[in-house]
């Protein structure tokens, strides 16, 4: 359905001023806010209009969409302009290496610090339409393809469209696409065979038009083909069930720890009806390793999904992956070893590890180093899964052969969407923090979100953990988990562990910091010692006990961090509720440190003292700094440094700990200097 609005069109040639450029920004973002039309960067624009050079002379420039851009949040600088003429007279060549091609592109940029355009910008000026759009319609890959696919898209679009067969984006494309419509100057638009859809016309709207028509009319012939009626829009899906958080910790494990890897990967888990009825067709490995619907994916998702079989048990499924990993490992350095050698091409090969998992009884799982590489994956594999679905109901889903999809895979122009960015230290890393919200647990968020890591964070106020997983993931682009749990109950503690691993597929680092302080003379705090002893020790015990179990099953060791208190050394009148069982949580944290040590898990403690947090009662604090003769910040600044010790002091000394891989065992003070609470 179309989207277009006179009056949001003319809203955005006020905002942007050229009309043009406006337009073409404004038709970009319906074209890629719409997922059954452009996914994850896909697609790409153009508009033919003038510019003016240095020497004050108007000249015609194409605005094509510039890589790295995503149509559905372009702007402006995002679709560089590029002098049109000196494009056009490539055409006379026979042949223009990529290099070459990219090399001509980048040379007649208007700006030269703009980014590069699209791999097929010499299609777009090639064509002498104003506006051309072009998208990978899912709707329009179920025709193109099958083996019969030029035929059924000619007798389906008539003289409207015209048909290109397949050639990989570049130069002779470009030549073929222009071939094609100069055999019917009146067509309306381009079916790419194996690729996608070219629409065109004298104006933004038209062209869209026309793309929603030529989009509509696949639709509808798919509908005629289909018992029941067909969907096409954002498929719905639900995360993985919880019972099955052990066994995502074994495939995250097996991932992580492969020399064949890049190190450690997150999951993303997805489940839908569409996915069930795919995951349960008898000939789902027959029909999931066919290959991509459109070769653009295979830098996204690799050629082929890795099928596994029902999972019984953890234990079991960890013996059964093991060989299955090794097949997939073995198969693909065949591919790469055969295409390689019958295509003379010297190339180095890329990680052979799956980024695709189909698990019958769980759903469609995928790993990436970042959680947005591993989501990206997952909205591909699932509109793969919609288009392969409909295709077989159409005829029958044939994509391109391995030789075209290695072509796409090891093309350099195409690698290069992916970018080199330096990984930040805790990439593809899971940090769970408990008692999140309070000063010191924000804190130690932060500080392992701004180093890289996802985040999951626990506490007891849904509202104020949605407001701050919010602020985390937006301030370090990071992803962040809220989840509600009492850490003094056991069960909702192991549940909570079990969402964890099914929200990434595990847990790298636990920092067990939740706690309360409560004060009063020992001989008159019973209960409250009670009341402490199950916030301040057996809750932690109940984190890292859970914890444990999913670490091994992870067998990528891992790091149990308390946060303890000085207090467990040097107790004051009136806290002993609270030093005792900080006191214990040491011993604790030393005997998870004996018995983990086999297992590549560390346990270490942070002792902080006088952190003015909502923790303390700062009218008792208040008091006890006028018994010493101390204003309150003289109070909090009274240590050897003479240093208020901050939160973010005491998460700094957490990622530290984290750090210090050959550190177990061991407590570090944070407290500005107190010989008193030195342990001894």
């Amino acid at each position: 359905m179309s989207q277009w609005s006179d009056d949001d069109a003319a809203a955005y040639c006020k905002r942007y001023g050229d009309e043009d450029l406006a337009l073409r920004v404004y038709t970009s973002r319906l074209l890629g806010r719409d997922s059954s039309l452009v996914l994850h960067g896909g697609g790409n624009t153009s508009v033919k209009t003038t510019a003016t050079d240095e020497l004050g002379r108007e000249i015609e420039v194409l605005c094509v969409k510039g890589s790295g851009w995503d149509m559905a949040e372009i702007e402006p600088v995002g679709l560089p302009a590029v002098c049109l003429a000196p494009l056009r007279e490539l055409r006379v060549l026979d042949e223009l290496a990529d290099e070459a091609m990219v090399n001509a592109v980048r040379r007649n940029l208007m700006d030269v610090t703009s980014p590069t355009p699209s791999v097929e910008t010499l299609l777009h000026a090639f064509l002498p339409h104003k506006f051309i759009d072009h998208t990978h319609a899912d709707a329009v890959l179920v025709l193109a393809n099958q083996p019969d696919a030029a035929d059924l898209c000619q007798s389906l679009y008539g003289d409207r469209m015209g048909i290109v067969p397949y050639i990989m984006p570049g130069f002779q494309l470009a030549k073929k696409a222009v071939e094609v419509y100069e055999s019917n100057p009146d067509v309306e638009g381009l079916i790419l065979i194996n690729h996608g859809i070219f629409t065109f016309g004298p104006s933004a709207e038209v062209a869209y038009r026309r793309m929603l028509e030529m989009v509509t009319m696949a639709q509808e012939f798919i509908a005629s083909r289909m018992e029941k009626s067909p969907i096409f829009k954002e498929p719905t899906h639900t995360g993985i069930d919880t019972a099955h958080g052990m066994t995502l910790a074994v495939l995250r494990g097996c991932l992580s720890s492969s020399e064949q890897g890049s190190g450690s990967v997150v999951l993303v888990g997805r489940v839908s009806p569409q996915i069930t009825e795919f995951l349960e067709r008898p000939d789902l490995e027959q029909l999931a390793t066919r290959g991509p619907i459109t070769p653009d994916h295979v830098i996204r998702t690799k050629q082929k999904p890795l099928v596994l079989p029902q999972v019984e048990d953890p234990e079991t499924f960890k013996t059964d992956l093991a060989g299955r990993l090794d097949t997939y490992i073995q198969d693909y350095q065949a591919y790469f070893d055969t295409q390689s050698k019958a295509k003379g091409a010297d190339k180095t090969a890329l990680s052979p590890l799956p980024v695709v998992f189909l698990m019958p009884g769980v759903g469609l799982i995928t790993a990436g180093r970042t959680t947005k590489a591993a989501n990206i994956a997952a909205d591909l594999y699932e509109h793969t899964i919609d288009t392969v679905l409909k295709a077989e109901q159409v005829g029958r889903y044939q994509p391109l052969p391995d030789d075209h999809i290695f072509d796409m895979e090891y093309w350099s122009l195409e690698q290069a969407k992916l970018g080199k960015k330096r990984p930040r230290p805790m990439e593809g890393l899971v940090a769970l923090v408990t008692g999140a919200t309070g000063g010191i647990g924000h804190a130690i968020s932060v500080e392992f979100a701004a180093a890289g890591s996802n985040v999951i964070i626990t506490d007891l106020d849904q509202g104020r953990l949605q407001e701050m997983a919010q602020a985390l993931a937006s301030e370090h682009g990071t992803a962040v988990v809220p989840l509600v749990c009492d850490m003094t109950q056991e069960a909702d503690v192991a549940t909570m562990i079990d969402r964890a691993a099914t929200a990434f597929g595990g847990v790298d680092v636990v920092i067990s910091n939740a706690g309360r302080a409560p004060v009063g003379p020992i001989a008159e705090v019973t209960r409250e010692l009670t009341a402490s002893l199950e916030i301040n020790l057996m809750a932690h015990q109940f984190l890292a006990s859970a914890t444990t179990t999913l670490m091994r099953y992870q067998g990528m060791g891992g790091c149990l961090l308390f946060n303890a208190s000085k207090s467990a050394f040097n107790p004051g009148p009136g806290f002993g509720a609270y030093s005792i069982p900080k006191a214990a949580l040491i011993a604790l944290m030393k005997q998870y440190a004996i018995e983990l040590a086999d297992d590549g898990i560390r346990a270490m403690a942070v002792n902080a003292d006088r952190v003015r947090t909502p923790l303390l009662d700062m009218d008792a604090v208040a008091k006890r700094a006028r018994a010493r003769g101390l204003e309150l910040d003289a109070y909090f600044r009274a240590n050897l440094l003479g240093q208020e010790v901050r939160p973010q002091d005491v998460a700094r000394a957490f990622y530290h700990l984290y750090l210090s891989e050959r550190s177990t065992g061991t407590l570090l003070t944070v407290d500005g200097g107190n010989i008193a609470a030195s342990p001894r």
